[in-house]
């Protein structure tokens, strides 16, 4: 099953957003949600979204939100493919490297990108994201999977000027309106950890990784994670990028104005972003 945010103009020329399901080009409306991240909160979410028979839109065309718009957690992980953390002049480390991110970074799937006027250094990160889909504490690995609703594609823009001014790296991961996802969660039935993932920039491929080559999977992070804080609905793991980053490219790439940013994994979907500078 797959479940996507939609934006729905109103009379009065606000948005509001709608839970919907995807049945090949239709997406159908399930009522009484916002936003899936809302659904993911009813414990009988699976069934309600199943079950759902509201007013149809065309995916063509679509106006589609970030796929859960406002998670409670973000946590995203750093150094979690061995061929990024070679390319960076990294040791493969023995626990997970953990960060934050907001839910004002994050933007819909074919949303602008937003260039902010403080920094020149804005770099792709390809990423694999999970969703929780029930609420737990230590978690063994062994259960994880019941606790994850699905999959999502994401991008970790990092401006690397303001992530390496310390050593610690929040400050350049979490800028307003720079986090692509979506654009759809995919529910764990049809997705599991292994498929291409590539990001592509005006059309060239700079990241291309299975993401099965984690050091790190899905169902460990979801126990490392839940044992330090409580996993709740909604709440979004970003499990980190491959080798092929801007900014170990020697010389160093980053993205520029009216640039396409392409991020796709296979059997998830694709974002598709414009850079655009920040008003």
């Amino acid at each position: 099953m797959r479940l996507l945010t939609l934006r729905l103009p109103s009379a009065d020329n606000t948005v509001t957003t709608t839970a919907v399901r995807q049945d090949g080009d239709t997406l159908t409306e399930i009522g009484g949600f916002a936003d899936v991240g809302e659904l993911l909160r009813d414990s009988a979410w699976e069934e309600k979204a199943k079950a759902a028979s509201g007013a149809t839109h065309a995916l063509d065309g679509a106006d589609l939100a970030a796929v859960v718009p406002s998670p409670g957690k973000i946590i995203c992980v750093g150094h979690n493919y061995r061929n990024h953390i070679k390319e960076m002049g990294r040791e493969v480390p023995e626990y997970p490297t953990l960060f934050a991110k907001y839910a004002e970074s994050l933007i819909g799937p074919n949303d602008d990108l937003a260039l902010p006027q403080e920094s020149d250094t804005v770099d792709w990160e390809a990423e694999l994201a999970v969703v929780i889909g029930k609420k737990g504490r230590r978690i063994s690995e062994a259960d994880a999977a019941e606790h994850i609703a699905g999959y999502a594609v994401l991008n970790d823009i990092s401006m690397r000027d303001y992530q390496f001014r310390t050593i610690q790296w929040l400050q350049g991961k979490t800028w307003e309106k720079s986090t692509p996802f979506g654009p759809a969660l995919v529910t764990k039935d049809e997705f599991s950890a292994g498929p291409l993932m590539t990001s592509a920039v005006d059309g060239e491929i700079q990241q291309q990784t299975p993401t099965g080559d984690l050091v790190f999977t899905p169902e460990f992070l979801v126990s490392y994670i839940s044992t330090i804080i409580t996993l709740n609905p909604g709440d979004v793991i970003a499990t980190g990028t491959p080798g092929g980053v801007g900014h170990a490219q020697d010389p160093k790439r980053y993205l520029q104005e009216g640039q396409i940013l392409v991020t796709t994994i296979e059997g998830l979907g694709q974002l598709s972003n414009r850079v655009v500078k920040e008003a």
